[in-house]
């Protein structure tokens, strides 16, 4: 009963509200002056939502411009100088100023069309890769560490030193009295070569 009784008095005042609204004596609500009863620096997320998001709270700062119907008095007063000007400008004057207000918009927007193309330009090439990495990496591991590098010789191109002896090249080229040794795999009577450079057997005096 209690329920039903506050619910028969809320439906009461509704009803007169609505008839008190609807009285042709009753002003129009959008002719009204909105004024802001609870000011609160915390953010509320009702006006964040039927906002979309602009207004986070609904504080002393924000309400002077959002609740605002009129300009400033500055900018009344801007607006009232520029339609006086305005109005002592003859029609064949301002017709020639707003031509040269388009021509120089519009050279203008050609000018910063320019430099945003020739800017995306100049990033795509400085963007553009000129190297495979992967052949890069490839290349150092080879120099460096001998990685890929295959241990066999084309026929006929003579006896090497082997690649698991690091600096007997050196050590050939700085002995003295060098003998000819045959190699592994290699016709005894065939010189041994060193980089290349085919060395002279012993007993013989070398070419200058």
């Amino acid at each position: 009963p209690s329920v039903l009784d506050s619910f028969a008095l809320l439906s009461g005042q509704l009803n007169t509200l609505n008839k008190v609204l609807k009285h042709e004596k009753t002003p129009l609500l959008r002719n009204q002056v909105i004024i802001p009863l609870v000011l609160s620096p915390d953010r509320d997320e009702e006006i964040m939502r039927q906002t979309e998001g602009r207004v986070p709270v609904f504080s002393h700062e924000v309400v002077p411009d959002h609740l605002r119907t009129k300009p400033d008095p500055e900018v009344e007063e801007q607006e009232k100088q520029l339609i006086t000007d305005a109005a002592r400008i003859s029609p064949d004057a301002a017709q020639k100023q707003i031509q040269s207000l388009n021509k120089m918009c519009s050279n203008l927007l050609e000018k910063i069309s320019k430099e945003e193309r020739e800017s995306e330009s100049g990033g795509l090439r400085q963007n553009k890769q000129t190297f495979n990495p992967a052949d890069t990496n490839a290349l150092v591991a080879a120099v460096a560490f001998g990685k890929g590098l295959s241990n066999r010789r084309p026929p006929g191109s003579g006896a090497s030193v082997q690649s698991g002896q690091p600096g007997a090249g050196a050590i050939i080229a700085g002995a003295s009295g060098m003998q000819q040794v045959p190699m592994t795999g290699a016709p005894a009577q065939q010189q041994p070569m060193l980089a290349g450079v085919q060395m002279a057997p012993a007993g013989q005096p070398g070419k200058d």
